[in-house]
């Protein structure tokens, strides 16, 4: 163990490793901006989140900044950010007051939540065995994109609780449609790691 928390470090100050700690600390100014009312700051730090998360793995693969405290670092501020956005979103259409639809349709929230602990579970598990989980799949990074866009789109012109729903709000049924595109494809990310946890087990287990 102690080894592996050796090579885990080595190599680690690089620009991308950087953009992830940021990221990190985004997540608690996101939440208090959009706890407290500042909904169009809060869509700002989302949407600078948003595009460090795609500029880290650019500048890592461009650079050959790819590191090992990268591959947590980077899912480790994806997971931080996809369950306080979902937490959020679902406290707040839980209590939406004019759209008692939405309301009803706050808990597959729930889902996001469910699904990003469960990776953090297997992620734990396999960290417990010496094993360093594999980096994201295209699967993967398609549902983050998805994620992000789908989340500013919401913060920014919900009903109630958007930050230029008095200009434009989205009606219900396209809130709810993009949330059910961004749910599947999630899973699709979440059933694209089997594959590769499954060979990581494998393996471990015949050396």
């Amino acid at each position: 163990m102690n080894q592996n928390v050796k090579d885990l470090f080595k190599n680690w100050k690089t620009v991308p490793n950087l953009l992830s700690l940021l990221r990190i600390l985004m997540v608690p100014i996101m939440a208090v901006l959009f706890v407290k009312g500042y909904p169009i700051w809060a869509v700002f730090v989302l949407f600078l989140s948003g595009v460090s998360d795609f500029l880290d793995g650019k500048i890592a693969r461009r650079f050959n900044q790819i590191s090992d405290l990268g591959k947590i670092l980077d899912p480790v501020a994806d997971k931080a950010t996809q369950i306080t956005v979902a937490v959020l979103l679902f406290l707040f259409f839980r209590s939406a007051q004019n759209s008692p639809e939405l309301t009803a349709f706050s808990w597959v929230f729930l889902l996001f939540v469910g699904k990003e602990l469960l990776m953090v579970l297997i992620s734990i598990v396999l960290l417990a065995m010496g094993l360093r989980p594999g980096a994201a799949e295209i699967w993967g990074k398609v549902a983050t994109f998805v994620f992000y866009a789908v989340m500013v789109f919401i913060i920014a012109f919900g009903p109630e609780i958007g930050a230029f729903h008095t200009f434009w709000t989205a009606p219900a049924w396209l809130l709810q449609t993009l949330v059910w595109i961004s749910v599947a494809l999630c899973f699709v990310a979440l059933l694209s790691y089997a594959p590769g946890t499954y060979k990581l087990i494998k393996n471990r287990k015949q050396k």
